[in-house]
C-alpha cells in the first residue's frame, strides 16, 4: 500500500516549518501563518496534526473545507492541503480481499467435506456384531483391517495414476512461499490431499490440517495462475493457509497468524487484507454450512496463573521435550525408509500391519485422535493408560508416515502434548498439587504442537478462541514460551524447517539470507577482463592493462582453463621481455559459477584485489569475473526485493 502522501502549495504566506517536540525528542512539522488580524490574527505556529481544528476555528475567515481529502483554500494564500492515499493502492487491496474472499469458500468447502468424510468413514456401522473377533485378551475390528487395507491400496493407485514420488505439505508451501520460481505443484497438491483423507479414513494415525493447510496454499496458487492473477504467491498462499485453519478450527485469529508466523514468515500490510478476509469468509462459511462439531471446546474454568506458575513452568521443559523425541521419530522412520529402499507396496505393508497390531492393543492410538482427545483433555483414564497412549502415538505416526501413508503431524502433536500434560497433571496431583489436569492438557497440546509446526502465537490463540478463557491462555502462553525455548535450541524452529534443512534448504535466517541463498555467482560474471596466455610478455600485458584501463589479468589455457593471475604492481617490477608465467599467482581465489550469493560474500569478505574469477562447473573454465562492487550490488538488489515483497 502506498503511503499517504501528505502536501501544502502556497504562495507566500504559508510556509512549512521543523521544530524540535513531542517527548521523544524528534521533529514536528508545523505550518506558520502570517495572514494578520483580518484573516487569522497575528502570525502563529501551528502545528499540521492540529490544522484542522485551526482551520475549523476560522473557518468563515477562510472558507475551508475540512474532509477525509483534506483541502484547504484561502484567496490567494493557501491552495491546499491534502492527506491522499493512491488510487490504485486501495482498488489493489479491495481486488486481493475479492480473491481472498474467493480462496475462503473454496478451501472451507474442501476442509467441511474432508471432515465430513472421514467422520462419516470412521462413524459407519460395518458387519454389526461380526466385526469384532475375540483373541482372549486382544480384540481383532475387522472394520480398521480392511479399511487400512483399502486406504493402502488408494495409496499406491494414487502413486501409478499421479505419477508421484513425494507427497506434498506444510514445508512445500513454506518453502513456495519464500521464492517465486518454482511455484506449488497443482496434480501433486491434489493428489496429497487425497492421499492424506485415504489414509485418515484408513485409521491410519495421520493428522488432516498439515494436508488442508497445503490444499488451501495449492487452491491459492491455482486461482493465481488460472486467472492470471498479478498478486504474490506468497499472499495466495498465505490465503488458502488461514482459510484452513480458520475452518478447520473455527478460529480465523489463528489462522491469520498461523498464515503470517508459520508460512510466510513475516507481518505485511498489503497481505494482511487478503489473509484476514480469506480467514474471516472461511469460519462464516464453515459455521453457516456445515458448523463441524469441535471436541477441543472447554467450559472448564481454569486455575490462576499464580497458583499454576510453578508446575506449568517445569511442564512447558517435558514439553519441549517431547516434541523433540516425537520430531526426532518421525525424521528417523522416515530415513529408515530410505535406507531400506524397498518398493512401495512392502513398505506401506509394514505400515499396514502396525496399525492392526495397534488395533489390538489401544486403538485410541489410531487415526485423528479428535474423539480421545476431549477425553484425555478432561483426565479420564488411569494413568498407565494415557502413558501407554503417548508412547503409542508417537511410534504408530512416526512409522504411519515414514513407510508410505500421507497425513499432518499437527493432530497427532495435539493428542500427544495433551496426554504429556495429562500425565504430569496426575503427578502433580501425586505431589499434593491436585486441579491442574485441563490447565496443563491444554497448555500440553499447544505447547508441543507449537513446537511441531512452529507457530507459537497461532496455538495460543487456538487456545483462546476455542475456550474463551483468559486464565487457560495465560497459562498456555507460559507453557508454550518454556517449551519453545527448548525446542529450538535442541532440535531447531521447527519439524518442517528441518525438513527442508535435509533438503538443503535453509529458512532459519529469514527471506534476506534464503533469497541470497537461490542467486549465484554465475548470473553476475561478467567478461570484462584482460586475459592472456601465460607465454605472453610482460610489456604485452602491461599494454594491454593500460588500454583497458585494469590493475589484474588472468592467464589462461588454449582450452580457456585459468592457469594464474597477473598483477600490475608485480608486473611493472619484472623485466619488460620476461615472460608472465613466472610471475603469476597460480592458486588464486575463485569462484564456482554455482555457488550461491551467501557463500560468494563470505568468501569474499577478506579478499584484496580487483576482480575474482568464476569458473564454471564442471568444465573448469573461466566464464568471466565478479568484482567485490557487483556482489555488492547483488546484495542491495536481493534485499530490496526481499522488502518489496514484505511490504
Amino acid at each position: 500500500m502506498a503511503r499517504p502522501r501528505t502536501g501544502i502549495s502556497t504562495h507566500c504566506p504559508l510556509r512549512r516549518q521543523k521544530s524540535a517536540g513531542g517527548d521523544g525528542g524528534g521533529e514536528q512539522c508545523n505550518f506558520t501563518c502570517h495572514n494578520g488580524p483580518a484573516s487569522c490574527g497575528s502570525p502563529q505556529i501551528i502545528p499540521h496534526t492540529h490544522l484542522g481544528n485551526h482551520a475549523n476555528r476560522y473557518k468563515n475567515e477562510l472558507k475551508c473545507q475540512i474532509s477525509p481529502f483534506i483541502n484547504l483554500v484561502r484567496e490567494c494564500e493557501i491552495k491546499h492541503f491534502e492527506l491522499k492515499l493512491a488510487p490504485k493502492s486501495i482498488l489493489s487491496i479491495y481486488a486481493s480481499s475479492g480473491i481472498g474472499a474467493a480462496i475462503g469458500v473454496i478451501v472451507s468447502v474442501i476442509v467441511g467435506g474432508f471432515v465430513y468424510l472421514v467422520q462419516y468413514a470412521q462413524n459407519m456401522d460395518f458387519l454389526a456384531d461380526a466385526r469384532f473377533i475375540n483373541f482372549g485378551i486382544f480384540i481383532l475390528d475387522l472394520k480398521i483391517c480392511l479399511f487400512v487395507t483399502l486406504a493402502a491400496f488408494s495409496i499406491l493407485l494414487l502413486r501409478k495414476l499421479f505419477n508421484i514420488t513425494k507427497w506434498n505439505g506444510p514445508a512445500d508451501s513454506i518453502y513456495a512461499a519464500h521464492q517465486n520460481l518454482d511455484e506449488l505443484d497443482i496434480k501433486t497438491g491434489i493428489a496429497s490431499t487425497i492421499a492424506a483423507l485415504v489414509s485418515a479414513m484408513g485409521y491410519a494415525s495421520v493428522g488432516q490440517y498439515g494436508p488442508l493447510v497445503h490444499f488451501g496454499a495449492t487452491a491459492g496458487t491455482a486461482a493465481k495462475k488460472l486467472l492470471n492473477l498479478r498478486i504474490g504467491t506468497d499472499v495466495v498462499i498465505g490465503c488458502g493457509v488461514a482459510a484452513a485453519i480458520s475452518s478447520g478450527f473455527a478460529a480465523p485469529i489463528a489462522g491469520v497468524i498461523f498464515a503470517h508466523e508459520g508460512i510466510l514468515r513475516h507481518y505485511s500490510p498489503s497481505a494482511m487484507a487478503p489473509i484476514a478476509t480469506s480467514a474471516i469468509v472461511a469460519a462464516a462459511m464453515e459455521r453457516y454450512f456445515f458448523n463441524i462439531p469441535h471436541p477441543l471446546e472447554i467450559v472448564e474454568t481454569g486455575p490462576t496463573l499464580v497458583s499454576a506458575f510453578i508446575p506449568v513452568a517445569i511442564a512447558g521443559v517435558v514439553f519441549g521435550l517431547v516434541a523433540i523425541v516425537f520430531m526426532h521419530s518421525l525424521r528417523y522412520f522416515a530415513q529408515l525408509n530410505g535406507r531400506l529402499n524397498r518398493p512401495a507396496y512392502q513398505t506401506i505393508l509394514v505400515a499396514v500391519l502396525a496399525v492392526i497390531a495397534v488395533s489390538l492393543v489401544i486403538p485410541e492410538a489410531l487415526g485423528l485422535g479428535t474423539d480421545v482427545l476431549a477425553r484425555v483433555l478432561s483426565t479420564q483414564g488411569s494413568l498407565i493408560f494415557i502413558l501407554s497412549l503417548l508412547l503409542a502415538k508417537i511410534i504408530i505416526t512416526s512409522l504411519c508416515l515414514g513407510f508410505g501413508f500421507f497425513g499432518g503431524v499437527f493432530s497427532p502433536s495435539l493428542l500427544i502434548g495433551a496426554a504429556t500434560g495429562a500425565v504430569l497433571a496426575k503427578c502433580f496431583a501425586f505431589l499434593g498439587l491436585p486441579g491442574l489436569g485441563m490447565a496443563l492438557a491444554l497448555a500440553g497440546m499447544a505447547s508441543v504442537a507449537a513446537c511441531v509446526v512452529g507457530a507459537p502465537l497461532a496455538t495460543i490463540f487456538i487456545v483462546l478462541e476455542l475456550t474463551l478463557s483468559y486464565e487457560f491462555t495465560l497459562i498456555t502462553l507460559l507453557a508454550v514460551i518454556v517449551s519453545q525455548v527448548i525446542s529450538s535450541n535442541l532440535f531447531g524452529n521447527s519439524f518442517f524447517d528441518r525438513q527442508l534443512l535435509d533438503r538443503g534448504i535453509d529458512l532459519r535466517f529469514g527471506r534476506g539470507k534464503f533469497s541470497l541463498s537461490q542467486a549465484y555467482v554465475g548470473e553476475r560474471a561478467h567478461d570484462d577482463f584482460v586475459s592472456a596466455p601465460s607465454n605472453c610478455t610482460v610489456a604485452t600485458v602491461l599494454n594491454q592493462l593500460s588500454q583497458a584501463q585494469h590493475t589484474e589479468a588472468y592467464c589462461l589455457s588454449p582450452e580457456g582453463h585459468l592457469e594464474g593471475k597477473l598483477s600490475i604492481i608485480r608486473l611493472m617490477e619484472a623485466d619488460k621481455d620476461q615472460a608472465v608465467r613466472d610471475l603469476m599467482d597460480r592458486r588464486p581465489l575463485s569462484l564456482t559459477s554455482d555457488q550461491d550469493m551467501l557463500e560468494a560474500i563470505e568468501v569474499a569478505s577478506d579478499f584484496v584485489g580487483e576482480t575474482i574469477p568464476v569458473i564454471e562447473q564442471p568444465s573448469g573454465k573461466m566464464i568471466g569475473v565478479v568484482s567485490e562492487a557487483d556482489l555488492f550490488s547483488a546484495y542491495l538488489d536481493i534485499q530490496e526485493h526481499v522488502q518489496d515483497v514484505e511490504k
